[in-house]
């Protein structure tokens, strides 16, 4: 078949030709056509640009969604397949915290430990110099009370004195540990005290239990210091 391309073009450019805008029914089939697919053109644009392209937004943050999701679900699967264990280990943290907070005395128990401290002084054969509790000082939920101590006695008694301070019933630290020799040895020997006497300086620091009016009362305090002070100076 021998297809004449110039006259196909020639006859399609005509119809081009002379077109009037105010009767657009009337034009040739060819116009028509273009103006049409040229119309479906700009809509799926304008489509893509109003419509589809949040809807491709919304679909890529539920996918990551979707991701957030199924990584939550494999965590309480695994707790879920755990959880008897999970049962048992919140049961021993409830039991060691329970054993913890025994060891802190209340307000009203604090007079019988001071008296264990200077008893166990004196069940080791020292001799108390000093035995001086300090101000309490309070935390968030216990308060911190220093006791000064020095005594004097024999080395290993006095070793034995720190063992029962730590295994009192209550929590009792030692800091600031200072051991030396007491002055006067030969003096102390002839007295019938016998030689090698050492005196020991230390801060015990003991803990209580805050009453819950004193917890109150710290947390009030802490946030009236937070506030923004306001109104004119």
């Amino acid at each position: 078949m021998n297809i004449d391309f110039d006259s196909l073009m020639s006859r399609a450019g005509a119809q081009f030709r002379g077109l009037n805008p105010n009767e657009p029914g009337q034009w040739p089939l060819l116009p028509k056509l273009a103006v049409w697919f040229a119309t479906v053109v700009l809509v799926v644009v304008m489509a893509w640009f109003l419509v589809l392209s949040d809807t491709l937004a919304q679909l890529e943050s539920e996918g990551q969604r979707e991701q957030t999701l199924k990584e939550s679900y494999r965590g309480r699967l695994a707790q879920a397949i755990n959880l008897d264990e999970l049962r048992k280990q919140k049961l021993q943290v409830q039991e060691y915290v329970t054993q913890l907070e025994r060891q802190l005395p209340a307000m009203a128990e604090m007079d019988a430990l001071l008296s264990d401290i200077n008893q166990a002084g004196l069940g080791r054969g020292l001799q108390w110099e000093l035995f001086q509790p300090g101000q309490s000082v309070a935390k968030d939920y216990y308060a911190e009370l220093p006791i000064a101590l020095r005594l004097s006695g024999r080395y290993h008694d006095i070793g034995a004195f720190t063992a029962d301070i730590a295994n009192l019933s209550r929590i009792v630290t030692l800091h600031s540990l200072v051991i030396n020799g007491l002055p006067g040895g030969q003096n102390n020997a002839a007295a019938g005290l016998g030689t090698g006497l050492l005196t020991m300086e230390a801060t015990a620091r003991t803990y209580r239990y805050l009453d819950r009016s004193e917890v109150d009362a710290i947390k009030a305090a802490k946030s009236k210091d937070a506030k923004p002070a306001g109104g004119k100076p």
